[in-house]
């Protein structure tokens, strides 16, 4: 039984849901960030941190950051991209758009190959796109929350070793660590991003998390003028003796409540098209699990039918994609909501959903 107060129940794509241990974990006293509780304590959660990203390489470097969630986004184009340099962004959906826009921001050339809307680039059209010109870096969204489109990482990954082995990999998790696993060696993924809001409520939208799986070379990293000013921020939160910007307990009650969390929601899936409604990202393969976009039954408006999920205490997201938005509706099940089986967070949500359809006039 939780402890919180009595609230609606928060299921979109991130933040979400507080588990109470998260929770209580963010009420810690003040302590210095030179003694020995805070650099245990910081000790230990990188070492979470490597199991949480699924990897047992010691050249495996997480770093803990205190920035919003897209200032991942700007430390990898600040510093592991020159200005003139090719990147190519496979982008799923609203999250891939705005990393190849922080790239052109910072003077990269860009190249861009866009799924259709609920699908994601094929590997043939990134072979050819390789095999155009030299490119220093290729990302990829592994869960574009707009769109709920997981990205395949195994096969990418060993095709651009194939083409073009000096070409670095980057995956924006955004909602997919903890809830997807992870190709292990010998794929190569170079760096990694996940925002807290999808750890187990540690929603602290100053804090997110990068892995760098690889030691990189000064030609891959090289610390340049005031733009490296952002990576060595990053490098000092490594350093516990120096790592005084974000206080790790939250962090660390978080990951040690995902490392262990059951993984296989299809039946959520399943409940959804029980009702009659399909999922934006139509092949089952591509389907993120921490997530649903779901598009809406005619006559049923999100503007009419977020309100009375909101009724019945459940809070869900509207569509951001610019060419759907009016036309579906997001849900997320990740963290304690789905961990915890006692809450029925999830039970809630789908109940909500089906008489909430009923009043917008759709019956399955």
């Amino acid at each position: 039984m939780s402890s919180q107060l009595e609230h609606p129940t928060l299921l979109i794509p991130g933040p979400i849901e507080f588990d109470d241990d998260v929770l209580q974990s963010m009420s810690h006293y003040s302590e210095s960030h030179v003694g020995p509780g805070f650099v245990a304590t910081f000790g230990d959660t990188i070492s979470m941190l490597r199991k949480l990203f699924q990897t047992t390489d010691p050249s495996a470097q997480p770093f803990v950051i205190s920035g919003s969630g897209t200032l991942g986004w700007d430390i990898v184009a600040a510093n592991l991209v020159e200005a003139g340099e090719d990147v190519l962004v496979l982008s799923t959906g609203y999250f891939g758009d705005g990393f190849a826009d922080c790239f052109e921001t910072y003077g990269a050339k860009l190249t861009k190959l866009t799924g259709t809307v609920g699908g994601r680039p094929q590997l043939p059209e990134i072979e050819k796109a390789l095999k155009s010109k030299k490119f220093k870096m290729v990302t990829v969204t592994h869960v574009d929350t707009s769109t709920g489109v997981l990205s395949e990482l195994e096969n990418l990954s060993k095709l651009v070793k194939s083409v073009s082995p000096e070409t670095l990999l980057v995956v924006d998790g955004v909602c997919s660590v903890a809830c997807h696993r992870m190709p292990g060696r010998p794929v190569d993924i170079h760096v990694q991003r996940q925002g807290h809001r999808g750890f187990q409520g540690a929603q602290d939208p100053a804090r997110h998390v990068l892995c760098f799986h690889e030691e990189l070379d000064a030609d891959h990293a090289e610390l340049r003028g005031q733009e490296a000013v952002l990576l060595r921020d990053a490098l000092a939160a490594v350093d516990p003796r120096s790592a005084h910007r974000t206080h790790p307990d939250s962090v660390e009650a978080a990951i040690r409540a995902l490392c262990d969390a059951p993984r296989g929601l299809g039946w959520i899936k399943k409940a959804v098209a029980d009702l009659g409604l399909k999922q934006v990202a139509s092949n089952p393969e591509d389907q993120a699990h921490g997530m649903t976009a779901i598009y809406l039954p005619e006559p049923v408006k999100a503007t009419d039918l977020l309100p009375k999920l909101a009724k019945a205490g459940v809070v869900w997201a509207g569509g951001i994609h610019k060419e759907i938005a009016p036309k579906y509706v997001r849900f997320g099940h990740m963290g304690v909501s789905v961990t915890d089986p006692a809450r029925k967070d999830i039970d809630k949500a789908i109940k909500a959903l089906s008489n909430g359809l009923e009043e917008c006039g759709y019956k399955a």
